[in-house]
Order: C-alpha cells, then sequence, then structure tokens
C-alpha cells in the first residue's frame, strides 16, 4: 500500500465552477498534472465545453485556459493509501481543507465531482456551513478505465455541458 499525497489546486481569483476528483491516479501523480493519463477523457471534455477548437498540448495552457474560463480543479483528498489508481482501493483518506477554500473564493457557485467516488468521499468528511450558497453536481467519471457504469465520450459531453450554464 502506497502513500498518495494530491496535487495543489488550481484556482484563479473569479473561480465560479470547482471540479473536484477524489485523488489523481499514478501516471497525473508521477507527471504532477491534474488527468495527466491520455487516455482519460477530462481534457476533451472541457475543451467541448469551452469551444476550444485547438486544444493546447502543454499543460500549464490547458490549466490557463481553464482558470481563465473560471473553472478550477482539485481533489476532495489531500493524501490517502492505495494500491494503484483505481478509486476502489483507496484507504486511510485525509480530506484538503475546504472551509478556508470557500472563504478564499466566494464566486465559486458551483462544485462539480468527478464521478460518484469523490462525492461520497465529500459527503463522509466534509461539513461545511458557509456551502448554503453552492450547487453540486456528481458527473460520470472522466477516468478510462472500464467498468459497469462507464459510457462513451460523447455522452459524457453532453451530461458535463451543463458546466457551461454557471461559467
Amino acid at each position: 500500500m502506497g502513500l498518495c499525497e494530491g496535487l495543489p489546486i488550481i484556482i484563479a481569483e473569479g473561480a465560479k465552477v470547482l471540479i473536484l476528483g477524489s485523488m489523481p491516479g499514478n501516471v497525473s501523480l508521477a507527471k504532477g498534472e491534474y488527468y495527466g493519463n491520455r487516455n482519460n477523457h477530462f481534457w476533451s471534455i472541457m475543451f467541448a465545453i469551452l469551444g476550444v477548437q485547438e486544444p493546447p498540448t502543454e499543460y500549464a495552457d490547458r490549466v490557463k485556459c481553464l482558470t481563465s474560463n473560471g473553472v478550477g480543479l482539485w481533489d476532495v483528498l489531500a493524501r490517502c493509501e492505495r494500491e494503484g489508481s483505481l478509486d476502489s482501493a483507496i484507504q486511510r483518506e485525509i480530506p484538503n481543507d475546504f472551509s478556508r477554500l470557500f472563504g478564499d473564493y466566494p464566486s465559486i457557485n458551483l462544485v462539480v465531482f468527478n464521478g460518484t467516488k469523490a462525492r461520497d468521499v465529500w459527503r463522509k468528511y466534509v461539513v461545511l456551513d458557509q456551502c448554503d450558497h453552492l450547487e453540486f453536481k456528481t458527473m460520470p467519471s472522466t477516468s478510462p478505465t472500464p467498468g459497469r457504469n462507464v459510457k462513451p465520450l460523447d455522452e459524457k459531453i453532453k451530461e458535463w455541458m451543463m458546466i457551461k450554464e454557471y461559467l
């Protein structure tokens, strides 16, 4: 069982939407990049939502595209123990500090969970009084890992498209 330390938050002043995963997979952690596995659908989904015709290839440019459009990224977990990259293997979870985050970024009005694991871990650990103004949505996971509820990319894009209403 290996200790996993999450990545730093990606957010800019005026962020309106915060997308939360559970914990980055091993490929992403090794690269130091959110959704660094080239098979993950996250970046394709976000560029479709934002109408980006020529998606940037450099990670810093991808991040800038999100933050300049009011989107932030983080994970529910700051650290955990996990063998491999699957959410189902996560144990000994320690959540990130969300009370400070929402105090620092009051413009956030939508929290999007990238899959049910992120939502379930949030519900287990995060209790915030100042969440009354926030809306919460659980989207299909962008993970490429096959599972019983996995949807094709075009269906994921249709569901994730609701984010546009908040930007």
